[in-house]
């Protein structure tokens, strides 16, 4: 695992330690960031279920000013640190140990938005894929924000939910990337 491309490209990420965590491989964190525009100017991301960090690390690195990154298992939030350093992002992050809807919260309260979102929960944990819609009403992704999902095969997931629109899915072996944006409410018409 590496960082792929940016302003810290080739720089090698550690795993998390033991099986609690599936990082995603290098093939297909290229594959997502192709899909979603290689590159950003600026903005904000959120990394729940972080992991290792990789996919957070990967959008500071091609140009996100902020990424905050959120786990409930203490080898991840450890990780993502070491991970953080090595790769001199450290300024850019924010890290914190605590369950995702937890996290939201706590954003809103920081009244922070983000303008991307990677959402890989455990794959057990099919109800996650709800947060997305939880933080648009909460106000905390922006109305050019994209959402990107990783799940199993057999998770299937709506092209449509309250807030977004499927615009790409991919499968990886027996994984699915689904990238969702913003399109308001149902029934809300945007120029």
């Amino acid at each position: 695992m590496r960082v792929v491309a940016g302003s810290v490209k080739g720089i090698p990420l550690k795993a998390v330690p033991g099986t609690s965590t599936r990082p995603t491989t290098d093939k297909v964190k290229e594959s997502i960031f192709n899909m979603i525009g290689p590159f950003f100017d600026g903005g904000n991301a959120l990394d729940l279920f972080a992991g290792s960090g990789g996919l957070g690390i990967e959008a500071l690195s091609r140009g996100i000013d902020k990424v905050i990154f959120t786990d409930k298992d203490r080898k991840a939030v450890d990780t993502i640190r070491a991970n953080l350093e090595k790769t001199r992002l450290t300024d850019q992050a924010e890290v914190y140990k605590t369950d995702a809807d937890r996290a939201l919260k706590a954003i809103k309260k920081n009244n922070i938005q983000a303008r991307l979102m990677f959402l890989d929960p455990p794959y057990h944990l099919e109800q996650a894929y709800g947060l997305m819609d939880k933080a648009a009403e909460m106000g905390i992704l922006t109305e050019d924000s994209i959402v990107v999902c990783e799940h199993a095969k057999e998770v299937e997931l709506d092209d449509r939910t309250v807030f977004f629109e499927r615009f790409k899915k991919e499968l990886y072996g027996a994984t699915i990337i689904s990238i969702y944006r913003f399109q308001g409410e149902e029934g809300e018409e945007f120029e």
